[in-house]
């Protein structure tokens, strides 16, 4: 699998609850953060359900 970083450029502030609950399954907790997941299936799902908030950094 490959890894792939995230980084959340955009607030949760005023957002569904669900996609605030995908930012924080992801691990994306503030503003400008990075975290790095493997590239499943599931992970890119939640990427594309929030892809308005968060910007992918490296594949």
């Amino acid at each position: 699998m490959d890894i792939i970083k995230i980084k959340q450029v955009r607030s949760r502030i005023g957002r569904p609850k669900d996609q605030k609950k995908t930012l924080d399954a992801l691990g994306l907790t503030r503003m400008n953060k990075i975290v790095e997941h493997k590239a499943t299936p599931q992970i890119l799902g939640m990427v594309h359900k929030i892809n308005h908030l968060i910007k992918i950094l490296e594949k």
